[in-house]
């Protein structure tokens, strides 16, 4: 009798990960950026029980709080200050997690490899494209490893679909990778107008961006703001494009288009609310399409169309559909942020490359810098191998 559907659950145990590890001495954490995106990692850590939260750096009084009321059970006491150069110098710091604005992606990686320190780096790896070359740079002479935050890129089930269907062309030719993700609370609310919190260090928060008097939305809702962050074509399409570059084992995009705009929430924010892109390679297409508004997005993921077959991938699992033959649907329940940290602190230990690098990072993040090239100039963007450089026509 056939079986229609075969269901499989993966997942990874704090055993695995100490497996992984080894027994070794913890690695000492410096937490900068204590924000929603900062705690989330800091909990990945600290689950890996591989690692100790030492420091909690933010700008602001009230997210180091939150990040200590996080963070208070056990024996753990984490010093906490404002400024990124005094969490440096503490003695016990291994390693930086940098939880950041984008703004401030380079140059607080920067100063971490000066100060002689691991670095782990949320994404995008850098806010604009021209600051790659120097990253890169930073990373090599400081001679440290640099795990970059696309989680998916440790996952199981994601490893899975690359060596089990994509890799062998079991899809046959892939043509279309159509990824979607809407729905975003976070950056849809509304900010009024307030006065500057008395513990907020508006200067340090503003770093290389343009210097502007204090607006609560731009503290608080940053996204909205190209200065600090390229919103959902940076924060969101990244993962997707990462990853859909990773499995089809194609890095190199030719050209991309994007359209959009700001189509409900006019609230004086610059960064479009609603996205559609696609980025076209040598003999397949990318599209993303992404709003922060309440469209329903019950699973968000990616499907690879050919002409064999398709293959749905999501975070929670995936569906394999042949033209010829019974589908095959995985369940995953591993927690990605914590596999993704595991594979930091494995490449610390060992001295080895870890899933992210800051060069593979760069490349997941082109074409990102290519729509959003293309969006905002209203033309094709195109980029060169040759001289790295993105351009529009």
């Amino acid at each position: 009798m056939t079986r229609r559907q075969f269901a499989h659950t993966i997942s990874v145990s704090a055993f695995s990960y100490q497996r992984i590890l080894g027994a070794n001495e913890r690695i000492g954490l410096a937490l900068i950026g204590s924000g929603r995106r900062g705690r989330d990692v800091a909990k990945a850590a600290i689950g890996t029980t591989q690692a100790d939260l030492r420091v909690i750096c933010d700008v602001y009084d009230v997210q180091r709080e939150r990040a200590r009321e996080a963070f208070s059970a056990g024996e753990m006491k984490a010093h906490e200050c404002a400024a990124h150069e005094e969490a440096l110098a503490r003695p016990g710091v291994d390693a930086a997690i940098i939880a950041t604005p984008d703004h401030l992606h380079l140059s607080l990686a920067q100063a971490a490899f000066a100060a002689g320190k691991h670095v782990y780096l949320e994404k995008p790896v850098v806010h604009k494209f021209e600051e790659g070359s120097a990253l890169v740079e930073a990373a090599r002479k400081a001679n440290k490893v640099c795990q970059v935050g696309t989680q998916q890129r440790s996952g199981s089930h994601y490893k899975a679909v690359r060596e089990q269907y994509l890799g062998p062309h079991k899809l046959g030719h892939v043509v279309f990778v159509r990824t979607a993700w809407n729905n975003f609370p976070w950056q849809a609310r509304h900010i009024g107008k307030a006065a500057q919190p008395e513990g907020l260090d508006w200067d340090r928060f503003l770093g290389p961006a343009p210097k502007v008097p204090y607006e609560a939305a731009r503290y608080d809702a940053w996204r909205y703001y190209p200065d600090y962050g390229n919103g959902v074509l940076a924060d969101i399409f990244n993962h997707w494009a990462d990853s859909a570059q990773w499995l089809m084992d194609d890095t190199t995009p030719m050209h991309a288009v994007a359209l959009g705009g700001i189509y409900e929430l006019r609230d004086g924010r610059t960064n479009p609310d609603t996205v559609n892109a696609i980025v076209q390679y040598k003999d397949w297409n990318l599209s993303f399409e992404s709003t922060v508004l309440s469209l329903r997005d019950d699973r968000p993921g990616m499907l690879f169309q050919g002409d064999e077959g398709s293959v749905f991938l999501a975070r929670d699992g995936y569906v394999y559909t042949p033209f010829k033959g019974s589908p095959v649907e995985v369940k995953a329940t591993e927690d990605l942020d914590r596999a993704h940290f595991a594979d930091f602190l494995n490449a610390v230990r060992s001295n080895s490359r870890p899933s992210a690098s800051v060069e593979i990072a760069l490349k997941g993040l082109l074409p990102c810098q290519m729509a959003l090239a293309a969006y905002w100039s209203g033309k094709r963007a195109s980029y060169d191998e040759k001289t790295n450089q993105i351009t529009t026509s």
